[in-house]
């Protein structure tokens, strides 16, 4: 009897096989024939979307106190900071550099390191302006004593960021009119 069942469930599995094999397979859809328009497109491809490249950061000058385009109250004497050459110095309130026809470039200049001395009591503040001694102020750097009119240290100053081509003013501003404080040089950065 067993042996019976067991030959009825086989030739039931085989038949259930039987018909799912004859079971049609859904339709699958067919890419339409190529013609010749969209040939000619696949055979050109198209352009990708043209980009520019980041602007490159200006390699800045060093400003030399004694190649100013222009002072007001300023004198000059032989420096004894590394390089050689002249400073600015006698520098007291209302006292200014000016500088022609800078390039800023493209990428903002964010920084200005700044070459100083002093012996004078701390007070006193450099104020670095665009395009008039009035212009706008795009940083400000506090004067205080290095230990010697000839004691050189680099300041940096942080900036408003700053791009294009401006006439820069150094001005100089204390509340009274001692002399406060000597400029080697003043480099931009970004």
């Amino acid at each position: 009897m067993l042996l019976a069942l067991a030959a009825i469930g086989l030739l039931l599995v085989g038949y259930l096989i039987g018909r799912w094999q004859d079971t049609p397979a859904p339709a699958v859809a067919l890419p339409p024939a190529p013609s010749a328009s969209s040939a000619a497109a696949e055979e050109s491809p198209v352009p990708a979307p043209a980009t520019s490249a980041p602007p490159t950061p200006t390699v800045y000058p060093t400003l030399q106190a004694e190649a100013a385009d222009g002072n007001v109250g300023v004198d000059f004497q032989d420096t004894e900071d590394q390089g050689g050459g002249k400073n600015a110095g006698w520098i007291a309130n209302g006292d200014q550099l000016r500088f022609d026809a800078f390039d800023f470039g493209e990428v903002p200049a964010t920084k200005a390191d700044v070459r100083v001395a002093s012996d004078a009591q701390d007070g006193g503040r450099m104020e670095i302006r665009l395009d008039s001694a009035d212009g706008p102020v795009i940083g400000t750097m506090r004067v205080t004593r290095t230990g010697g009119w000839q004691s050189w240290r680099t300041d940096e100053v942080t900036l408003t960021p700053t791009t294009g081509t401006h006439a820069v003013f150094l001005n100089f501003v204390r509340e009274d009119g001692a002399e406060f404080i000597n400029v080697n040089w003043l480099l931009f950065g970004h």
